[in-house]
């Protein structure tokens, strides 16, 4: 059974070259996934790659001792070209937007600092009248 789509960085770069990426249960064959994905997804499967990822040997903080966190298996499923499945596709990239104040001033520069301690600080400023006549 397909657990959950393995959504990472690497995985939306191979997106791009039509292999979809997805956490499967461990006693799966390739034939098995490749028969569930084109099932489940409507899409035509050209070639399935395995990966078995071991569990971690982690120390407890307030016990002495280790524990062993689970195994995963992945599935990189290759689709044939033109096709695609949704659940990968990225949103769209946001359109310019036009930020103004209570008073409906549009401001016209934001400057951020951080700071060590605390969050990201922004400073706003308003376009001023002496700006706005040169």
């Amino acid at each position: 059974m397909l657990k959950r789509p393995y959504i990472s960085e690497k995985s939306m770069i191979l997106v791009k070259s039509n292999f979809y990426t997805f956490e499967v249960a461990k006693t799966l064959t390739k034939l098995q996934i490749a028969k569930l994905v084109k099932d489940k997804f409507k899409v035509d499967v050209v070639d399935v790659r395995v990966i078995n990822i071991h569990g971690k040997f982690k120390n407890q903080r307030t016990k002495k001792g280790q524990f062993k966190t689970k195994g995963i298996k992945k599935a990189l499923v290759k689709i044939k070209k033109g096709q695609k499945i949704a659940l990968f596709e990225a949103a769209p990239e946001e359109k310019e937007v036009k930020v103004t104040t209570g008073e409906g001033e549009q401001v016209t520069s934001i400057k951020e600092k951080k700071s060590l301690l605390k969050g990201t600080k922004v400073k706003i400023e308003k376009e001023t009248k002496k700006k706005a006549e040169k």
